[in-house]
This record gives structure tokens, sequence and C-alpha cells, in this order.
């Protein structure tokens, strides 16, 4: 027996007053986000898993749909969750939407609710305790460096790539070994860095996790990059995770221990700025103020934070260009990150700062807003349509012709650039970072492609 809340967008109750169906009291999806969709079909397009199986519930209108359900009175099933874990949260469907739909809030709310009231088979939850037991935690990432360049240079990672004996046994583990770039030895940066020349702003950086790990060469060009542009650069050593993973996959409780961290880490060191270089973790920087809100201790706190958070290109676009930059004759792909086109809405600030560099010649991706299958962890739990986004996103940079692939985010470079190499034909990669310290460090671009080969 359901009571007189059945409709009325909240969670319906026994006669004993408990919430029934799938959802609790605790963050649910919202009904009036969930009433702004009007089922018009524009998301379709664009959404990844969508465009693969051509399946409704596959597609964020159904998704919408099944959370009406679950708010009305159906259950957690087996299958729901199905539909709600095979979303990307690439977020272009929010792009796309002429109604304004908040579909990153939705299933965000609604994986929370996963979370909590969901118990996953076996194999599901051993795979991501271990995932989440190492990938916020960058020093634990750190520890599988020394293993990991032994395993390259070795010889080893040829003998088993050509073998094809880890995607025979499982294409979880064959996705981490294709995933995993070149390792380079750079020193971390110092604390802090200060300005070159007149100092514009005093700027906090996160250093990540995966990018810290895997790509120090990225937070190195950062540092130049905005000390050459003006800016003392404050990086505290006692920084964590941003929780962006976290988040993005419902463990929200363990989201809200990294921000604070973080949060009491950086108010301490008077910045004006908190520049971020992956597109994943600066969307969920910038909504650290709805993510604690309900916390007293740090709304106020998290609100101020999350209005100082700039994406790196977002953050030069902001303070205008003193750095003289030197020419790279080169042509250059740009791929849009999902979390930085879709979620974050910066788009022209990474191309206008490409094609503020003499010589360099900028050219569009077709399908831009289609992901590369990356989507944090989503390769990983995923690996086998991921692997079709990511050659389909392969091919497509393969045919604009261009020397190099630029783009902001480390799981979209890992992601794209497998991809690539499954095709046989690896075009290096660079950070949007990369190719700019390059230009005002005046390397050239003989010298910018070599390295990223």
């Amino acid at each position: 027996m359901v009571d007189a809340t059945w409709g009325t967008g909240e969670p319906p109750r026994d006669v004993l007053g408990a919430a029934t169906g799938a959802f609790d009291d605790d963050h649910p999806p919202r009904a009036d986000l969930i009433a702004d969709c009007v089922h018009c079909g524009f998301c379709l397009t664009t959404c990844p898993t969508y465009q693969l199986w051509g399946a409704e519930a596959d597609s964020p209108r159904g998704r919408i749909y099944l959370m009406n359900e679950g708010l009305t009175g159906e259950p957690m099933s087996d299958s729901m969750v199905a539909h709600f874990d095979r979303c990307l949260g690439c977020m272009s469907c929010v792009t796309a939407c002429p109604s304004g739909v908040r579909y990153d809030r939705l299933i965000e709310d609604t994986r929370a609710q996963i979370e909590r009231r969901h118990t996953r088979g076996p194999a599901d939850r051993l795979l991501r305790s271990a995932i989440f037991a190492l990938f916020p935690y960058p020093r634990r990432l750190r520890l599988l460096r020394g293993p990991l360049r032994a395993y390259q240079s070795s010889g080893l990672q040829r003998l088993v790539t050509r073998s094809g004996l880890l995607a025979r046994l499982t294409p979880t583990l064959a996705t981490l070994e294709s995933l995993a770039p070149r390792l380079r030895k750079v020193p971390s940066p110092p604390g802090r860095v200060p300005a070159r020349g007149t100092r514009r702003a005093v700027v906090g950086m996160l250093t990540g996790c995966v990018q810290g790990a895997f790509f120090p060469e990225v937070n190195s060009a950062t540092v130049r990059i905005l000390a050459a542009e003006g800016c003392d650069v404050v990086i505290p050593p006692s920084q964590g995770c941003c929780g962006a993973l976290s988040v993005h996959n419902g463990r929200r409780e363990e989201a809200l221990g990294f921000a604070r961290r973080l949060i009491d880490t950086f108010e301490r060191v008077g910045m004006d700025y908190f520049v971020v270089n992956a597109a994943g973790c600066g969307s969920s920087l910038k909504e650290y103020g709805d993510l604690l809100a309900d916390d007293p201790a740090y709304a106020s706190r998290a609100a101020s934070f999350a209005a100082k958070v700039r994406d790196l290109a977002e953050l030069l676009d902001e303070l205008g260009p003193v750095a003289p930059r030197h020419p790279l004759p080169l042509t250059v792909a740009y791929h849009d990150a999902c979390h930085l086109g879709h979620a974050q809405g910066v788009r022209a600030q990474p191309r206008a700062l490409l094609r503020g560099i003499p010589g360099l010649r900028l050219r569009e991706i077709a399908d831009p807003e289609i992901c590369c299958g990356s989507a944090g962890i989503w390769n990983v739990l995923n690996p086998v349509p991921a692997a079709e986004l990511g050659d389909r996103k392969a091919a497509n940079v393969l045919a604009t012709g261009a020397e190099l692939l630029v783009t902001a985010n480390p799981g979209c470079m890992m992601q794209v650039a497998a991809a690539l190499r499954r095709q046989g034909n690896a075009i290096p990669m660079a950070h949007t970072a990369q190719v700019l310290d390059a230009s005002l460090r005046n390397l050239g671009a003989a010298a910018l492609v070599d390295d990223q080969r």
C-alpha cells in the first residue's frame, strides 16, 4: 500500500512511512529536473551509448524515464542499474538539450542512490573496490611507476601485446595494459614557483592523481606557463584527490571527504585562482558549492573555493597573454575533452590559445560531441564498447591529417592513444599545456613532436 505522496515528486511511502521504490530521501533525482525533459530526442544523436546500441533505455531521455519510474514506486532492479551504469557521464546531452535539462545533476544523484541501495555482483564489487583503492590516491599510483617502467623498457610489454594473451584472458586487464602511457622521469615542481616579471596573480594548482603520477610533464609545463604569464604558482605537496572520480561514480561520502581536505589545504595559501589541467577534475571542483551545500561547516567555504576554479586555458584567456609566443609550424587536431567542453563549456579558450601560436594550423575533428570512451573509469568497467568508441574517435582524428593531436585531459590522452596504436598509426599526442610551453620556450615543432612519440 502506498500513500498520497505518489506522483508528487517525493518518494512514495508505505503505511509505516518508509520510502518505497528505487530511491530514498537522501538526494534522490529531483522530480522538477526530471519534468524539464520533454522527450524531444535532440540528445539521441550525441549520446555515445545510444549511438552504439540504439536502445531507448540507453539514451539520456530513456534513463530519465527510468529515474521517474524509480521515483514513483518502481524498485531498483539489476536491469535499471545496468542502464544507469552504461551512461558514460560525458554530458554531451547537456550541450544538445534545448530545454536545459540538468542531466548532470540527475545522473550523479542517481548513482549515489545506486551505490548505497544496490548490491552488485562479486566480480563488479571487487573491480570497483580495487579501482577506488588505487586511483584516487596519488602516492599509491606513483608506486606503480617503477614496475610499469620496467615492464615497458624490458620489452615484455611488446611481447604481451603481440601475443594477445591478456585480451583472451580478461578484457579489463588488456584495457589497463593498453592505456598505460610511456613514463618519463620528471622532477616534481617545488611548493612555490615565483612569477617571471610583474606578478599578476597568485594561483593554486592541482597536481592530480593520474595526471601527477603518469603525466608529470604536463604539470611541469603548466607551472612554466603560469610563471611566464606572471603568476606565482602554489603547489602544496600535501594535496590529495579532488574527489572527481568518486562523485562521478556515486561514491558521495568519499567525494565529500576528498573535497573537504582539498579546501582545507588550499584555503591557507592566499590564492586568487585555482588552476586545473585535467577536465574531469575541473568540472567537479567547480561544483564544490553544490556538493557541500548541506554541510554547515563547509558550504560557504566550498562555494568561495569553487568560484576561484579555472581550467588552465580558461585562466590564460582571462588574464590575456604577456609572454611572447614563438613559431610552431605544425598542423594539430584539437579534441574536446567531454568534461571540458560539455560540462564546463570551455571550448573557445583552448582553441584561441592554439591559434595564438605563430605558424600553428588548427584542424577540427568530425563528430566532436561524441565521447572517446574514456569517461573516467568507464573504459575499465566497460572495455569492449569503450574500445569501439575509441576506434571511432581515432579514425576521425586520422582523417584530419594532423601531425599532432592535442587535448586537455589525461584519460582522453590514454584512451585515444591506445586506439591509435590499435589502428597502427600512432600519431603523437600532447596536452594543450605542452604545446603552449613549447612555443614559449622556443623549442620548435620538431622537438615537440619527437618528444611526444
